[in-house]
């Protein structure tokens, strides 16, 4: 019990070297230090504060939505990152990067866990508004907001560090970097239609649970039939 205890610990604490110290965290990772227990401490912290990010936006359904949505958001973000990690690493590579395949998967599971802690940091304000008001294309809306903003605050995040460790790699530096950017919006556009496919993470009011909808429509369509409900459209 108590090794369990001491074990759960030191995840948390490779989390808050990352958020404390993010440049001799980076600096490590492009050194190659100790990759394994930072990407397995990475890969269990992420994945709990996803789970609870995920619980609470399915609890405005159901305790079965909740229970599903917190295994579905860890699955959302990691088969993500599994299905776009080759890419991004053989392209690298080709153009002349010398890091490993574990310090590039180090430094994605990096991103993936700053959005994981921005998500659970916007628990209390989902919870407000989960119990103040019942409106679903608002909590709806809301929360693509804040996915939004922790999103794109985590590809900052791995915009740098991915400039950081790469640094000393000069040849095909600037191809390595537009491949990068190339790859987030690839990223952006995996990660929504898989949400789309794993979808309800919500679950709709007066309906019963289900684990998966039919494939119809797309995310951006759902989004903007949302934003006009709200409008009056």
């Amino acid at each position: 019990m108590m090794q369990n205890q001491f074990q759960a610990t030191r995840y948390f604490t490779v989390l808050i070297g990352l958020l404390r110290d993010r440049t001799s965290f980076l600096d490590e990772i492009r050194d190659g230090i100790k990759l394994k227990s930072k990407s397995t401490a990475l890969l269990i912290c992420s994945s709990i504060f996803f789970a609870i990010s995920g619980a609470i936006i399915g609890s405005f359904h159901s305790w079965e939505q909740a229970i599903s949505s917190a295994v579905k958001l860890p699955a959302l973000y990691l088969i993500t990152l599994l299905i776009c990690f080759p890419t991004l690493y053989f392209f690298n590579v080709l153009f002349g990067s010398s890091k490993t395949a574990g310090q590039h998967f180090a430094m994605l599971l990096a991103a993936v866990s700053v959005i994981s802690v921005l998500l659970f940091s916007f628990a209390p304000i989902v919870l407000f508004f989960l119990i103040s008001t019942r409106n679903y294309q608002f909590f709806i809306l809301l929360n693509v907001a804040i996915f939004t903003v922790t999103g794109f605050m985590g590809i900052q995040f791995l915009y740098q560090g991915m400039q950081s460790m790469t640094k000393e790699d000069t040849d095909g530096m600037e191809t390595r970097m537009s491949i990068l950017r190339f790859w987030l919006v690839l990223y952006a556009f995996v990660g929504t239609q898989l949400a789309w496919t794993l979808r309800p993470f919500f679950g709709t009011p007066g309906t019963s649970f289900v684990l998966f909808r039919q494939l119809e429509g797309n995310f951006y369509l759902s989004l903007v039939q949302a934003l006009g409900e709200i409008l009056g459209f």
